[in-house]
C-alpha cells in the first residue's frame, strides 16, 4: 500500500494564527522592511510614493517521470522568488500606466525573477528585498517620467479610468502542509503505468509523470494587508503519440488533479484509461483526414469548458477592456447579448471543488491580497460583466478578486474556476439526435463531435483579426444515414468570438472538469473550467499544421511482436 502525500490546512483560532505569524520569519521579514522602506522612500523623490506591495512565493516542487517500465527523471526544486509592486504619483494616474504603443506587459515596476532565502533567514531575506526594492523604486521613477510625456504628445484614451482602485486590507494566515511522501512506492507505480505501453509498435513515445507543490504566498502591502495562504498542486499524467504516415503528429493524454495524493484515481482506474487512450492513437493512426467544414457540432463537457476558456474568458479579462492596443470585443457589450440563451457564465475561484472533484484555479487570495470571489460575466447570454483586478474600468470600478500572476511578472485580471451553465439540459444522447437532426435541417451529410481539446490560443490584440484557432485531439464524424462514428484528424475550429458564441443552442447534463494551467502575459496560472456538452449550429474547421516527417524508418525497439 503506498504511503501518501498528506495535505493539512492548518486553520488554528485567530489568536494562535496571529502568534505563529507573529513568530514566521518570512512574515517577519516582509513586513519589517515593507515598513522601514515605505516609510523611507515615500517622500524621497518629487513624485511620491504612494503604494508599495511585497509578495513571497515559496514553492516546493518536485516530480518523477517514468518511460516504458523505467525511472528517467526524478527532482525536487525548491524555490522562494520575491515580487515588488511599485507605485508612485496617485491612484489617478501612476507609473503602471499604459505608454501607448509599448506592450503592455513592460509596464509592471518588475519583470523578472527575484530569488530570496530558502532557509527562512530574516536577515538574508530582508537584505535581497532592500536591494530589490531600491531597483524597483528607480524604475517607478523613470518610468513615470515616460508615462507623463507619453499622455502629453498622444490621443486622449477612450477608458479614462484611474490605474488603481482601493480595497479593505485583509489579514489572514493559513499553513497548508503537504507531508513527505513515499516516493519509492510512487516511482514503482508509474513504472508500471508506463510499460504498459511497451507492446505498442505504433506508439513513438509515451511516459507517465507525478508531479506535486507546495506553494505558500506572503502578502504584505504599505495599506495594511498581511496575508499568508496557501495551496498544493498534484497531478499524475501520462501521454502517448505518434505520427502518421503523411507526417501528422497524433496523441492522446490524460491528467489527474488534487490538493491531495488521496484525490488521485486508483491505479486500475489508470490503467483502464490508458487503454482507452491506446486504442483511441490507434484508431487516429489511419483516420481519414477531414476537410474545411462549417456545420453542426458538438462540443463534448470538457472539450467545451476549453473552449469557453480560450474563446470568451480571456476576451472577459477586465484590463483588456481600457487597453489601447487590445480589440476589446466586449469592452461594450454589458447589456447586450452575447451568447445563446440558455448560457450563463461566472468565474468563482472560492469554488475548491465540484460535485466531489477539485478544481485547480481554486484560491483564497488573488496576487493583490483581494479575496477571491464569483464574478458574474453573462447571465441567461447576456453580457453582465468582466473579471476584475485592482485597475478600474469603465463602469467597473472594483476588484473582484481575480488579480493573479505567477512569480515575476505583472499582475493583471486573470480566470480561476470558469463555469458554464446552462437553463436547459437533455441527456447526451438526445443532444446527439439534436445534432443529427440538425444536419438533415441544413443539408449536411454529418456533424462533428470534439471529444477532447488540448487548448488553443485567441488574437485579442487590434493589429491583428479577432480571431481564434482551439485544437482538438480527437473527434467525431456522425452521420446522418446511420452509419457508425468515424474517428477523424487534421482540423483546428477556428472564428470570431461574436458570431460563434451566437451559435450556442442545447446543452446536456453531463458537466465535466478541465484542470489545467493557462498562459498569458502574467505567467503561467493554475485554471479550471466547468461545462456541459454544447450543441453548436455552425463550427468551422480548417486543415491543421503538419509536419513533413515521414514515419520513423525502423519501429521501435522491444516491441512484442
Amino acid at each position: 500500500m503506498l504511503k501518501l502525500l498528506l495535505s493539512v490546512c492548518l486553520l488554528l483560532p485567530a489568536a494562535a494564527r496571529a502568534d505563529e505569524a507573529s513568530r514566521d520569519p518570512v512574515m517577519n521579514a516582509v513586513v519589517k522592511e515593507l515598513e522601514r522602506s515605505f516609510s523611507g522612500l515615500k517622500k524621497a523623490e518629487p513624485v511620491q510614493l504612494y503604494y508599495l506591495g511585497y509578495q513571497v512565493t515559496i514553492n516546493r516542487y518536485g516530480s518523477l517521470s517514468a518511460k516504458l517500465g523505467a525511472l528517467d527523471y526524478k527532482s525536487e526544486a525548491p524555490s522562494a522568488i520575491l515580487d515588488v509592486d511599485m507605485r508612485v504619483n496617485t491612484m489617478e494616474m501612476d507609473n503602471t500606466h499604459q505608454v501607448k504603443g509599448d506592450m503592455a506587459w513592460t509596464n509592471s515596476t518588475q519583470s523578472e525573477n527575484l530569488p530570496v532565502a530558502l532557509e527562512g533567514n530574516e536577515d538574508a531575506i530582508r537584505a535581497r528585498i532592500w536591494e530589490y526594492t531600491d531597483r524597483a523604486y528607480k524604475k517607478a521613477q523613470e518610468k513615470f517620467t515616460k508615462v507623463k510625456m507619453n499622455k502629453a504628445v498622444t490621443a486622449a484614451e477612450d477608458d479614462p479610468s484611474p490605474d488603481f482602485s482601493p480595497v479593505k486590507p485583509e489579514k489572514f494566515y493559513e499553513t497548508v502542509t503537504l507531508e513527505q511522501a513515499d516516493l519509492d512506492a510512487w516511482g514503482e507505480r508509474i513504472k508500471r503505468h508506463s510499460a504498459r505501453l511497451a507492446g505498442f509498435p505504433f506508439i513513438y513515445d509515451s511516459g507517465v509523470s507525478l508531479q506535486y507543490e507546495n506553494k505558500h504566498r506572503y502578502m504584505a502591502t504599505s495599506e495594511g494587508t498581511r496575508i499568508k495562504t496557501g495551496n498544493n498542486y498534484i497531478i499524475l499524467s501520462y501521454s502517448l503519440s505518434s505520427r502518421t504516415t503523411d507526417g501528422m503528429e497524433i496523441s492522446r493524454h490524460m491528467s489527474y488533479h488534487g490538493d491531495s495524493f488521496d484525490d488521485l484515481p486508483s491505479a486500475a482506474l489508470v490503467d483502464a484509461d490508458l487503454d482507452k487512450s491506446v486504442r483511441e492513437l490507434e484508431a487516429l493512426k489511419t483516420a481519414p483526414v477531414v476537410e474545411p467544414f462549417s456545420g453542426p457540432a458538438i462540443l463534448r463537457a470538457r472539450a467545451a469548458g476549453v473552449y469557453f476558456h480560450e474563446i470568451i474568458g480571456h476576451r472577459l479579462e477586465g484590463h483588456r477592456q481600457k487597453l489601447e492596443d487590445s480589440g476589446q470585443t466586449f469592452a461594450k457589450k454589458v447589456g447586450q447579448k452575447v451568447t445563446g440563451d440558455i448560457i450563463s457564465l461566472y468565474d468563482d475561484p472560492s469554488l475548491k471543488e465540484f460535485k466531489g472533484k477539485p478544481l485547480r484555479g481554486y484560491y483564497r487570495y488573488d496576487d493583490e491580497g483581494v479575496r477571491g470571489q464569483r464574478a458574474s460575466l453573462i447571465e441567461n447570454g447576456v453580457l453582465k460583466g468582466f473579471l476584475m483586478n485592482r485597475s478600474p474600468i469603465r463602469g467597473f470600478g472594483a476588484s473582484n478578486g481575480h488579480g493573479r500572476r505567477s512569480p515575476g511578472n505583472p499582475t493583471v485580471s486573470r480566470m480561476g474556476n470558469l463555469i458554464v451553465e446552462a437553463s436547459k439540459t437533455v441527456p447526451y444522447p438526445e443532444l446527439r439526435q439534436m445534432l443529427i437532426d440538425e444536419c438533415k435541417r441544413q443539408n449536411k451529410p454529418f456533424g462533428l463531435v470534439f471529444d477532447d481539446i488540448s487548448g488553443g490560443f485567441t488574437y485579442t490584440g487590434r493589429g491583428s483579426g479577432q480571431s481564434f484557432k482551439v485544437k482538438p485531439l480527437l473527434v467525431y464524424k456522425v452521420y446522418t444515414d446511420g452509419r457508425p462514428d468515424e474517428v477523424v484528424r487534421g482540423v483546428d475550429i477556428v472564428g470570431t468570438p461574436i458570431v460563434s458564441f451566437s451559435k450556442v443552442v442545447a446543452a446536456a447534463d453531463d458537466s465535466d472538469i478541465f484542470n489545467g494551467t493557462c498562459g498569458a502575459e502574467s505567467g503561467w496560472v493554475p485554471v479550471s473550467a466547468v461545462s456541459p456538452s454544447l450543441l453548436i449550429t455552425e463550427m468551422e474547421v480548417e486543415k491543421s499544421q503538419k509536419s513533413q516527417q515521414k514515419p520513423p524508418v525502423l519501429e521501435p525497439p522491444l516491441h512484442d511482436k
